[in-house]
């Protein structure tokens, strides 16, 4: 009936276009290492929902993320990022605020383009789905599986 889905959520630790590749190119080994995707990214098999915001050197707050959907390989994955980062750059300093917005990223023009915008983070529907328990492994056992692959 298709193929399953499974998401990976990481805290918002990336830093940049640079680092958000390099996860994915690791994370795109590992899921074919283990067998659980074929990581052709092109054919739809693996896609990267990218969330972007910026903060003011110094700040500890983040800020407004936007999020850039369906991102189908490494290349646009940083191309989107980069362009994304400069706009909210731009949107800040001409003393605007970001909207949270869904975003979609046009090849052609290098450009993301609002899909539909979110008024309330409460939109984005981060709530844990009730029938879904949460898989928390412990690091002993990640520790375990680290050692093993090559």
């Amino acid at each position: 009936a298709g193929v399953a889905l499974m998401e990976i959520v990481s805290e918002p630790d990336l830093r940049s276009s640079a680092e958000a590749a390099e996860c994915m190119k690791r994370l795109r080994q590992i899921l074919r290492y283990i067998g659980s995707c074929d990581g052709d990214m092109e054919k739809g098999s693996l896609r990267c929902d990218a969330n972007v915001s910026v903060r003011l050197k110094g700040s500890s707050t983040f800020g407004t993320r936007c999020e850039i959907k369906n991102l189908n390989s490494i290349r646009y994955i940083v191309q989107a990022i980069d362009y994304e980062i400069q706009r909210q750059i731009e949107i800040l300093e001409s003393g605007e605020e970001i909207s949270q917005d869904t975003l979609l990223f046009n090849v052609a023009l290098g450009k993301t383009k609002v899909m539909r915008n979110k008024e309330d983070a409460s939109d984005y529907r981060y709530f844990p789905e009730p029938d879904l328990l949460p898989v928390e492994v412990s690091q002993d056992k990640i520790d375990s599986i680290k050692s093993s692959l090559p």
